[in-house]
């Protein structure tokens, strides 16, 4: 437990992590309202808003817009609804609740609700939901029908049994006072600065026009004289050139942007701790640098030379495009025997076949991971989780009524039982197995604490 002392002498109870100690506010007022209509209205309009905006740019262009943006537009919005509302009581009959469109300023508590509606629009990091791929898949690529109450149920079932899931392991990865998510530190430190008087529009839109005219110049510069240098090259070298130095189709070296939601999305620096960027860095330099150069033009591994170096598709052993239609028959089945013998084996390029093995690997790392760092924690908070004395945030948020854990239970159970008859009702559509889908729970509850705990301590 960290504490600091104020000016009169004082000592001030804080968080025992030093980033949030310095970040998140330990004042709180009980009495300030947070059901109102203000909170509800732009809470479930900035979760649809980005719901809707993120999976239609999903299907055209990689841009995601997150909920840092309803953040900034929901403070000034929500206090001009405060000043139009009007502030008459109603009087709810039977029950005598008095209730108001208008029951006083806009609140930081009403913004913060508000902030996680748009959290949950924006899947929680992701866009989109994880399972409109599914039925991308279904209809784009396999060119098969699926039902609109299928899709629904697939994706409203997948993403409950994530709430339920969360809900069963909170007392570990969210009420520890160490489990501190360094990406929500990002909101709240922006959140303070536009509560207390820090935040400037005017350094915000300096800081976008710099960006702005940063790129014109490297746009003008730059790349016209790459333009002019690959001109020179012979067809060969061009296409190790592009293999090399592509940011799109190849390794990226020298590949340069000035744009911060490309150099953030795969070291997520505005969230995390230092010590994790430069593994991801470290990572990604043995992997893109060393280990692909050394498969792809060393050895050959896997015939790596017929198919591109960097490509999700799928390919024959001449290098062209695999047919998945010719061995899937029409019952949605893959036919072993005698298509995909005829077909030859698929192949996939060398870096998505070392992703998938680098991924597998990361994922039964984490058990080992959780287990040597975190085992002795989760071990004693499993034994008697309400022992240990909590940090000021959890003595704050218990002055508030906290969600049974029935709740939890119950939600998980019922989405479970959803889920069974779907893969029975709708099996020739979803091609998914009752013992699939137990799997699939079992292999969540295997992994879902020890990565929790991981992004809960890294982001990452």
């Amino acid at each position: 437990m960290m504490a600091f002392e104020r000016g009169g002498g004082e000592i001030e109870e804080n968080s025992p992590v030093e980033e949030v100690a310095f970040t998140v506010s330990t004042e709180d007022d009980p009495s300030i309202p947070v059901w109102t209509f203000r909170m509800w209205f732009l809470g479930l309009l900035s979760c649809i808003t980005l719901s809707f905006v993120n999976q239609f740019f999903g299907y055209r262009k990689e841009l995601v817009v997150t909920q840092i943006s309803v953040q900034v537009a929901a403070l000034p919005i929500g206090r001009f609804m405060a000043s139009f509302l009007p502030t008459r009581k109603f009087r709810v009959p039977l029950l005598g609740v008095h209730w108001s469109l208008n029951p006083g300023p806009f609140s930081v508590k009403e913004h913060v609700l508000i902030t996680i509606f748009a959290n949950a629009g924006y899947a929680f990091g992701n866009g989109s939901a994880y399972a409109v791929g599914i039925v991308n898949i279904i209809k784009a690529f396999y060119q098969r029908e699926i039902s609109i109450v299928a899709s629904w149920r697939i994706i409203i079932t997948t993403q409950v049994l994530g709430y339920g899931w969360a809900g069963l392991l909170r007392e570990y990865v969210v009420e520890p006072a160490h489990m501190w998510w360094p990406s929500t530190l990002v909101q709240g430190a922006a959140r303070e600065a536009q509560w207390k008087g820090h935040f400037s529009w005017e350094v915000f839109l300096y800081c976008n026009d710099m960006q702005l005219l940063l790129l014109r110049i490297s746009w003008v510069f730059i790349f016209h004289l790459v333009e002019h240098i690959m001109g020179v090259l012979d067809l060969a070298s061009v296409v190790t050139a592009q293999q090399i130095g592509s940011g799109m189709r190849g390794l990226g070296v020298g590949a340069f942007t000035l744009d911060w939601s490309t150099i953030s999305s795969f070291l997520q620096s505005s969230g995390s701790p230092f010590f994790a960027i430069m593994n991801v860095l470290a990572g990604y330099v043995l992997v893109v640098y060393l280990a692909v150069p050394l498969a792809f033009w060393g050895s050959n591994t896997y015939g790596a030379n017929k198919f591109p170096i960097f490509s999700s598709d799928l390919f024959d052993a001449q290098g062209h495009n695999y047919n998945i239609t010719r061995i899937v028959n029409n019952k949605f089945e893959l036919e072993i025997t005698q298509a995909y013998e005829q077909n030859g084996r698929i192949h996939m390029s060398l870096f998505f076949a070392l992703n998938y093995g680098f991924g597998f690997a990361a994922i039964a790392s984490t058990l080992t991971h959780v287990f040597l760092f975190y085992g002795r924690d989760i071990w004693q908070r499993a034994i008697a989780s309400r022992s240990s004395p909590p940090d000021i945030h959890t003595k704050l948020m218990r002055e508030y009524g906290d969600i049974p854990q029935w709740w939890f239970y119950t939600l998980l159970i019922a989405t479970l039982v959803v889920s069974f008859i779907m893969c029975e009702y709708y099996k020739e559509q979803v091609q998914f197995p009752w013992w699939g889908l137990l799997l699939a729970c079992v292999l969540a509850s295997l992994f879902t604490l020890p990565i929790s705990v991981i992004t809960a301590t890294t982001n990452q």
